[in-house]
């Protein structure tokens, strides 16, 4: 039987990642979004990050939603992080879904000094992300 093609491409194999390569890959990259509850809806924002000890450490602005659900005694959130190829369809993604919380000093001023926003905008905050739920796929073409 012969494989359908959409769009001329051939649809790709799914491989499950382990969690090392899940946080390997999340680190590889500097960009995701964080995915959090905003008036009882999901609400999404991109954001540049940093991997620290199997923590993800975001930077925020004292007007962003995520702020305050971090300032609460934690918060539940996802991260994603993802590098896709849209002309080949492959690559991969990584889910983790966990605890959100604003990092206070002495740790707060380290990390400001380690992850620069990449927009401009004064960000006072810093927020870790501690995973409780670690997942991912990889696209691969088909091997016969």
């Amino acid at each position: 039987m012969r494989a359908r093609v959409m769009g001329g491409v051939q649809p790709r194999q799914v491989l499950e990642l382990t969690e090392p390569e899940c946080w390997d890959l999340v680190g590889s990259v500097s960009l995701g979004r964080v995915v959090f509850s905003m008036h009882a809806m999901p609400a999404i924002r991109p954001v540049n990050h940093l991997v620290d000890d199997k923590t993800i450490i975001i930077r925020s602005h004292l007007g962003a939603a995520i702020v305050g659900h971090a300032a609460r005694d934690e918060a539940v959130v996802c991260y994603e992080a993802d590098q896709l190829d849209a002309d080949r369809h492959t690559g991969w993604s990584v889910i983790m879904t966990g605890l959100a919380r604003l990092v206070q000093e002495p740790a707060r001023s380290r990390y400001e000094r380690l992850l620069e926003p990449w927009v401009d905008r004064h960000m006072d905050y810093v927020i870790s992300i501690k995973p409780r739920i670690v997942t991912g796929i990889r696209l691969v073409g088909w091997c016969r």
